[in-house]
């Protein structure tokens, strides 16, 4: 018996639809949320991550999304990367802007960081663009 959303994890759904669109977020919650031990985490983060940190006020969602893709590009987090690329097109920032704020990333976190980057979002605006069609 699946128990109800608290307040907080109700929010945070709203806002992860908002960042990744709804087709998106349709398909983490059938193919991978769906999972018993995933769904743990979907809760944790829906409350935590975007109910209560995606919803501060302080700076606007485009400029969350951006800090989060370079800390992502910044780490090594290829995967994470792909998801905040997808993020940070919905909030309005272009695959010209992003990729030159990753090309910025190579004097102050390497050249290694920023390739695996660049790629990650080579194959995300792919993905992106094939949605669109």
């Amino acid at each position: 018996m699946t128990k109800p959303h608290s307040p907080l994890r109700t929010q945070g759904r709203a806002m992860r639809r908002k960042l990744v669109g709804d087709a998106y977020a349709d398909k983490l919650d059938q193919d991978l949320y769906i999972d018993p031990i995933m769904e743990k985490f979907g809760e944790l983060t829906q409350e935590l991550v975007f109910g209560s940190l995606w919803t501060r006020s302080g700076i606007d969602l485009k400029t969350r999304a951006l800090v989060t893709l370079v800390s992502d590009a910044a780490t090594g987090r290829t995967t994470e990367l792909k998801v905040h690329l997808r993020f940070a097109r919905n909030q309005g920032w272009t695959e010209d802007e992003l990729v030159e704020c990753l090309l910025h990333l190579v004097g102050y976190v390497g050249v290694p960081l920023v390739r695996e980057a660049v790629i990650a979002a080579k194959e995300a605006f792919a993905e992106m663009n094939a949605e669109a069609r």
